[in-house]
């Protein structure tokens, strides 16, 4: 049985560098309600440590990270009230 997490928002910050990627993911979640899940996509190194900083001091739920060479793929869980 697979346990894969459709996304309810998709942002695309490629070709962004810092603070982009993390005022997107921002913007993204301020659109979402408690529970549903954006995927952030970025191709900013410093996204590796600013997304999973930005869910952890937001109260947002890091569901997975996906990387390659070239860009970075985040699922973010809303947390808070």
């Amino acid at each position: 049985m697979s346990t894969a997490v459709t996304p309810d928002l998709v942002i695309d910050a490629s070709k962004t560098l810092c603070p982009v990627p993390v005022l997107k993911a921002r913007q993204g979640m301020d659109q979402l309600k408690r529970g549903q899940v954006l995927k952030l996509i970025a191709t900013d190194p410093g996204s590796k440590a600013d997304i999973p900083s930005f869910a952890r001091v937001a109260g947002h739920e890091l569901v997975s990270t996906e990387h390659s060479a070239k860009q970075f793929v985040f699922l973010v869980r809303k947390g808070g009230k």
